[in-house]
């Protein structure tokens, strides 16, 4: 900017804005924008819920809910409605992972038969050599062991049975989990013939560990059912802290900017002293950056002295900015504040827009939602396939059968010689049309997801600007200020700028997916890759971080001039990024005051509720009597870390809304310096703090100044 004052303009940004005689705050008679971006975002909107309805008609998300027996039914619903566990014959047999979708989906390619039961063994038992030659009906039925296939005739012998694996030839003790029955690790075990103890204790083991157990899901259960009105009522104290703190910004907001600046030159000035201290020690007796070298083992760096003596001087140079920033841009620093303490008065004033992050978490639930029940869809159609199997097809009889034939489990298959012969499900059938063009729809999908959320956060943006915009450009507050300005700014941005919100959302999204793949092939290509190379994709991902960075700012910024103006996102964006390069000073100090202040919020708000928590859960916090004791949990850290994971969500959700309204008031102000000079034809709207810091006035009361909205 030169030696030229904020405000005065600069050519090279454009000229500043003209003052307009009709202009009255955010403009009524408006037309809709970015028309053709808006029927493109309507289309692909369709054809979004076009891909769910293809889902919903061909997926079939059961084989991830239900179990399946070894006929591709499922347990738990239809005919098997009371048999709702999945019983492996030999699940040593299974090869699992420790993903629990493909457990779920892969369950039925075990090479094990499995059956549908209501309930698992809890007994271990295994079938006697004298019980081979009995009957089905005497060992297994009469005794309550109902764990052969459908339709094993009472009157086969055993023996009959476990050669075509009809029936289990053991039974281990198991709990249900995922709807499987899953032995015991410490359960007494049966002698087997085929497996030994050991195989047994470690097949178990393993296998219950990759899946968790069930006990721990179950006292976590627990725990929420015994603390979940203690975790709400501390989230209340995060929403009552987050108020507070915005609203009383208007009497404390100077003194605690001043603190807070302190507090950072205490922290550089320690660093200096810490670092020099360091040096000092090394500086003789210390290793040199030439005899360490480069090195991956960043360690080795703090014995160096070099690395002391570099920390010192970069400490120290923003020691000194921060000083001079302070004796020369103190009016700047005065203006941040009193902004502040506006944007707190803006809020009092419309408390309703507190409460508008509500709105926004709600429509992003909607959007993860429909896209998480689309994908999922989408993984699971396709028709069963189901094809013959038999477990040994070396046995005599067997050569005659075709294997893995195509086969209909509702059919009867006709009599042969084959022991085991059955008609499993396989897999579902990929060669459809659908199914050759999954992987097609599932881009679509994540399309849909970043472009159908970033449109979200954009309408909450621009919103929030319309209402606060309204708040500034209301002459005499609050009197002036509309009855409903929050809704009348949603009602508004949804029926003209519904095509501008896609037109910016969807450029944030376009660079997104762009760096979800940078991720995707640096992630494949990792183990691969030489230090030259990983450099290359480092540089690449930092170069889009900060694209992405510089988007979001510029269509926050876009989306405040679309409220005001009700103009197209470029000229909209233009407008807001020429003004904001000519009170480019301005605008990097009410930045960095706003994000200070607005992290000490955070910390103040997550950290007073999870010290809170933490010593009301662990019954530190003693005399509260008997109706305001700590439960008995068995994992006190769970409530805490849940506090405050809310407290955060809630702390940001506030202070979002504070934020915004800081932005959509520092534009609305550098345009009344531009447009406005003070006179009686052209008074400032800003507030007697501002026009104080500035020296300016009106040369008219408010009072006296008559003013039609």
């Amino acid at each position: 900017m030169g030696g030229k004052k904020d405000g005065d303009g600069d050519e090279a940004y454009g000229k500043p804005v003209k003052y307009d005689p009709s202009f009255r705050g955010p403009i009524k008679n408006r037309g809709c924008t970015d028309i053709i971006c808006c029927l493109l975002f309507f289309v692909f909107i369709l054809g979004y819920i076009v891909v769910g309805i293809v889902a919903w008609v061909y997926g079939d998300p059961q084989q991830v809910l239900y179990p399946r027996n070894s006929t591709g039914a499922y347990c738990g619903i239809g005919m098997n409605k009371d048999k709702p566990y999945l019983l492996y014959f030999n699940i040593f047999n299974c090869i699992l992972t420790t993903n629990v979708v493909t457990v779920s989906v892969n369950g039925l390619q075990c090479p094990t038969p499995q059956v549908c039961v209501s309930s698992c063994p809890k007994d271990p038992w295994t079938v006697q050599v004298n019980q081979l030659s009995l009957t089905v009906g005497e060992v297994f039925y009469t005794a309550n062991r109902n764990f052969c296939l459908p339709g094993v005739p009472w009157d086969m012998s055993v023996r009959e049975s476990l050669n075509q694996e009809l029936c289990p030839s053991f039974l281990l003790p198991s709990t249900p989990a995922l709807g499987r029955c899953f032995p015991w690790p410490n359960s007494s075990l049966p002698e087997l013939p085929e497996i030994s103890n050991v195989s047994i204790s470690q097949g178990i083991s393993g296998l219950l560990d990759s899946l968790n157990a069930r006990d721990i899901s179950v006292k976590i259960f627990e725990d929420f059912a015994h603390s979940w009105y203690w975790i709400l009522a501390a989230l209340g104290v995060a929403v009552v802290l987050s108020l507070l703190f915005i609203l009383l910004l208007r009497l404390v907001a100077g003194p605690l900017v001043l603190v807070l600046i302190l507090g950072v030159l205490g922290v550089l000035a320690y660093g200096i002293y810490h670092c020099g201290k360091e040096y000092q020690v090394l500086r003789d007796n210390g290793a040199s950056i030439s005899q360490v070298g480069f090195t991956t083992n960043l360690s080795a760096y703090r014995s160096v002295r070099e690395t002391w003596l570099a920390a010192l001087i970069v400490l120290a140079v923003l020691e000194g900015l921060l000083l001079l920033a302070l004796i020369f841009l103190r009016q700047r620093i005065l203006i941040a504040i009193a902004l502040l303490k506006e944007s707190s008065k803006a809020v009092g004033q419309m408390m309703s827009t507190m409460f508008y992050p509500l709105v926004t978490f709600v429509l992003l639930l909607i959007c993860i939602a429909y896209w998480a029940m689309t994908a999922l869809y989408l993984a699971t159609s396709g028709q069963p396939q189901y094809v013959l199997w038999a477990p040994n097809v070396s046995t005599p009889g067997c050569e005659i059968v075709t294997m893995n034939a195509s086969c209909d489990p509702m059919q009867e298959q006709p009599v042969n010689s084959c022991p085991g012969l059955k008609c499993v499900f396989q897999s579902y059938l990929s060669t459809g049309l659908v199914q050759r063009s999954i992987f097609n729809l599932q881009i679509y999908g994540v399309l849909g997801l970043f472009w159908t959320l970033n449109w979200v956060l954009a309408l909450g943006q621009c919103v929030l600007a319309g209402a606060f915009a309204s708040f500034y450009w209301a002459f005499h507050k609050p009197r002036d200020i509309p009855t409903f300005p929050l809704s009348a700014a949603f009602i508004r941005t949804i029926r003209y700028h519904t095509g501008s919100l896609a037109f910016g959302s969807l450029i944030l999204t376009i660079v997104q997916i762009v760096r979800v793949i940078l991720e995707y092939i640096d992630h494949k290509l990792r183990e691969a890759q030489n230090p030259v190379t990983r450099c290359i994709m480092c540089c690449f991902k930092c170069c889009l971080w900060c694209l992405e960075k510089f988007i979001k700012f510029l269509n926050r910024n876009a989306y405040i001039m679309i409220a005001i103006y009700g103009k197209n996102f470029c000229v909209s964006a233009k407008n807001a990024f020429m003004l904001l390069m000519r009170n480019i000073i301005r605008v990097v100090i009410l930045d960095k005051v706003t994000d200070l202040l607005l992290l000490f919020g955070k910390l103040l708000v997550v950290g007073g509720v999870g010290v809170l928590s933490f010593f009301f859960f662990t019954g530190r916090i003693q005399g509260l009597g008997k109706n305001f004791e700590n439960p008995q949990l068995n994992y006190y850290w769970l409530p805490i870390m849940t506090s405050i994971v809310g407290a955060y969500v809630i702390a940001s959700g506030f202070f979002s809304v504070f934020g915004m309204c800081v932005d959509t008031l520092f534009l609305c102000f550098l345009e009344d310096l531009e447009r406005n000079d003070g006179s009686l034809d052209r008074p400032y709207y800003m507030s007697k703090s501002l026009l104080k810091i500035l020296g300016k006035k009106n040369q008219a009361p408010p009072k006296d100044k008559k003013r039609k909205k």
